[in-house]
């Protein structure tokens, strides 16, 4: 793979039809963690998530879906007016529009993937 161009201070490889990213270095001033995909020209983005107990964001809701792939750890997920517990190994999907939110329930760390249908996060904040 040939080194390709600097992207918002984060270094990519860029070889044949696929480009490889190092997620951001918050010593650098990055997001850790998150990518916005027009920095790629993708047209998806994501947000990995490593949340202590009791952690996550307030309500919100974004004009596309998001999908939640909760890779270990427990969570309260709340979705329109309905509440889920879901755990390690489960999938969540928030239709556009719908307003949404989620905390770590357990007592150990809560990490997923929230993938955000979109090239860049667009997200209204409700609390």
């Amino acid at each position: 793979m040939n080194a390709g161009p600097e992207e918002k201070g984060r270094r990519t490889q860029q070889g044949g039809a696929a480009r490889v990213v190092e997620l951001g270095d918050p010593s650098r001033g990055d997001d850790a963690g998150e990518l916005q995909g027009y920095h790629l020209g993708a047209n998806v983005s994501f947000i990995v998530v490593d949340a202590p107990p009791g952690g996550g964001p307030k309500l919100h809701r974004h004009p596309y879906e998001e999908v939640f792939v909760v890779q270990e750890g427990s969570a309260t997920f709340t979705s329109g007016d309905e509440t889920t517990e879901v755990e390690g190994g489960q999938v969540v999907v928030v239709p556009a529009g719908v307003p949404h939110k989620f905390v770590n329930s357990g007592t150990g760390r809560l990490r997923q993937v929230d993938i955000h249908a979109s090239d860049r996060f667009v997200t209204e904040w409700l609390e």
